[in-house]
């Protein structure tokens, strides 16, 4: 075989340049993205088919599309980690039908908010074993009461199992991204989740930053915590811009607004490896309807944070008006839309409680026809080099 002359040589990084080119063209001239870069969490699991936070709705958020579950995690009397949105349980579950734990009925602050009913701190996990899921919006959801009193409420290690005989069935990796609720509270009952969280995950096999796990909050003195006891990813939540993340209530003026500017987002990279807005610090709604764009993502993808806002729903009352269909609160409106919308603005990833409709935005996580022509092209330019080199 003869030696590759150096004009040769040229040629073959002119052919790699050329393909690279146009695999790029390729990625830009197609309407969905060729590598799952829309990363999509189903909020609660597939919540707006089925009951939340059960594992019929985390199997059936699997089945739609999604990338990761995303579970609330509240603590138990003896220490367990179990999924509801609130520690305050009467909404989303058969309790107030239960004449055994009535003597447990109460009133309680919580993040300065005062909450009447039942506490998942007052239960052990064998007790709260004994009730069943109900839906929680149930004038939203409607259908979904039909599976009411199905299901059970889930540990973590049930969805952690859940999620990886779901990664064995779909051969494809299986996420999840639990959120941490009221951490200032439960650390005051000396029932903090944060180190048996971690343990939890580490046990499981999570343990470094590729793992599929990311762990959230609204609060920020448990995140940056949690940056000392784990390599597992950090999302800071972030409330309405005037509110502070509650463990900073009494101890400092920062507001979720203050870190929501460039500086304060370089501030929470620093420990985190994404924010989870709400929708508004990205498009703001005016007069109902979606207004421009702000300059969060911009900013927040500045600093090296991932952008994962919060919360797309498809049902009227939760959409903005351009995109509602009809005048019943329950109605289906054009949830697609919005979150194209929001794909246009430049987010990362979103929560939402149909994933099936944001996977069909996000498309098939497959390089697009035309990148794979743009691929065979660059191996057969080569190929053929090499040939005619020889």
């Amino acid at each position: 075989m003869r030696k590759t002359s150096a004009a040769m040589q040229v040629r073959l990084t002119i052919l790699a340049l050329l393909a690279v080119t146009l695999v790029e063209a390729a990625e830009k001239t197609t309407g969905v993205p060729t590598n799952c870069d829309l990363l999509v969490i189903a909020h609660r699991g597939a919540s707006g088919y089925v009951p939340e936070h059960t594992l019929g709705a985390y199997a059936l958020a699997v089945t739609m599309g999604a990338d990761y579950l995303e579970p609330d995690l509240v603590m138990t009397s003896d220490g367990h980690l179990v999924a509801r949105h609130e520690n305050e349980i009467s909404l989303s579950t058969d309790v107030a039908e239960r004449p055994e734990f009535l003597a447990r009925y109460k009133t309680q602050t919580i993040d300065t908010v005062t909450a009447t009913g039942w506490f998942t701190e007052d239960f052990t996990l064998a007790e709260l074993k004994t009730l069943r899921a109900v839906e929680r919006i149930p004038a939203a959801r409607p259908g979904n009461t039909r599976m009411n009193k199905t299901f059970e409420i889930p540990t973590m290690q049930e969805i952690i199992d859940l999620a990886k005989g779901m990664q064995e069935f779909t051969k494809r990796p299986i996420g999840i991204y639990p959120e941490i609720k009221h951490s200032t509270h439960f650390q005051r009952l000396g029932l903090a989740m944060e180190r048996p969280l971690v343990d939890l995950l580490h046990k499981n096999g999570y343990k470094h930053a590729d793992s599929p796990i990311m762990i959230q909050s609204f609060e920020v003195t448990n995140l940056k915590e949690l940056k000392n006891l784990t390599d597992l990813r950090l999302i800071q939540l972030y409330g309405s811009r005037g509110s502070q993340p509650f463990d900073q209530f009494g101890h400092s003026g920062l507001t979720y607004g203050d870190m929501s500017t460039p500086s304060g987002l370089r501030d929470v990279a620093e420990y985190a490896y994404g924010v989870g807005p709400d929708k508004n610090y990205i498009i703001p709604r005016v007069d109902g309807k979606l207004g421009n764009a702000t300059e969060f993502v911009r900013d927040a993808h500045a600093a090296g944070l991932k952008v994962h806002p919060y919360t797309f729903r498809a049902e009227n009352v939760f959409l903005p008006v351009e995109y509602q269909s009809g005048s019943l609160v329950e109605g289906i409106g054009d949830l697609r839309g919005e979150i194209e919308a929001f794909v246009a603005a430049g987010i990362d990833g979103l929560f939402a409680d149909q994933p099936d409709v944001a996977a069909v935005v996000r498309g098939p996580c497959l390089p697009s026809a035309s990148t794979v022509l743009s691929v065979n092209l660059y191996v057969f330019a080569l190929v053929t080099s090499f040939i005619v080199l020889r």
